[in-house]
């Protein structure tokens, strides 16, 4: 008796998974386009000092900023229920 080994699994995507890798595709493309479009060099004050930055340095590095101060808030906040 010789046992093949099972073929792929065929899995179906639902259509809650098909909108949301749609809505990520979508998400990428506008931010590879806000990217691109936002190249420029600007003048930035930074707490020690100024320089040029491109823009889109400048919008990522507050972009993160304000993500890990949303985290460290709502850890602190969770921590005290």
């Amino acid at each position: 008796m010789s046992q093949q080994a099972p073929g792929p699994v065929q899995h179906k995507r639902s259509r809650r998974e098909q909108a949301r890798t749609a809505g990520m595709v979508v998400l990428a493309v506008l931010i590879t386009l806000f990217a691109v479009l936002n190249v420029e060099t600007v003048k930035v004050n930074w707490i020690f000092g100024t320089g040029e930055a491109p823009l889109i340095i400048v919008i990522l590095v507050s972009l993160l900023v304000g993500i890990v101060l949303t985290y460290l808030v709502d850890r602190r906040t969770s921590r005290r229920r």
